[in-house]
């Protein structure tokens, strides 16, 4: 195991229920019975507060911690593309995390492309959210 994953996934400052969200989703990984809920507050098409809770490996907490982190004041539409570049990572497009999304490059990493459902159900849960 990673100790980048185990020190990422220990920073658990978003990891809370937010009472007050506008927004929320949950997803369950059918490989693993991971889950994950994802409680917002958007404004102004803005993300302002981000909570997630989850029954889940290290690898869907150290995702959900850096997701959670890079969140909060972008945009919704950004959030939605980045969602997008997460998952095009794992059909063969890692130009995207080396040019743009340079954060993402302690997780997705070619050694933990079997963890790859992990990883990618915070995105998958909030993608939910921001898409619509």
């Amino acid at each position: 195991m990673d100790l980048e994953i185990l020190n990422i996934a220990s920073d658990t400052e978003n990891n809370k229920d937010i009472k007050n969200h506008t927004h929320f989703s949950k997803l369950k990984n059918s490989l693993c019975g991971d889950e994950m809920l994802i409680k917002l507050i958007i404004r102004d098409e803005k993300i302002v507060d981000f909570g997630y809770q989850g029954k889940s490996c290290v690898y869907c907490q150290a995702s959900a911690s850096l997701l959670s982190k890079i969140s909060i004041n972008i945009k919704k539409n950004e959030l939605n593309k980045l969602c997008d570049d997460a998952k095009s990572y794992f059909e063969g497009n890692s130009k995207i995390i080396e040019n743009k999304w340079l954060f993402l490059r302690k997780l997705f990493k070619k050694k933990n492309i079997s963890r790859k459902e992990c990883l990618l159900l915070p995105f998958k849960t909030v993608k939910k959210i921001v898409s619509n």
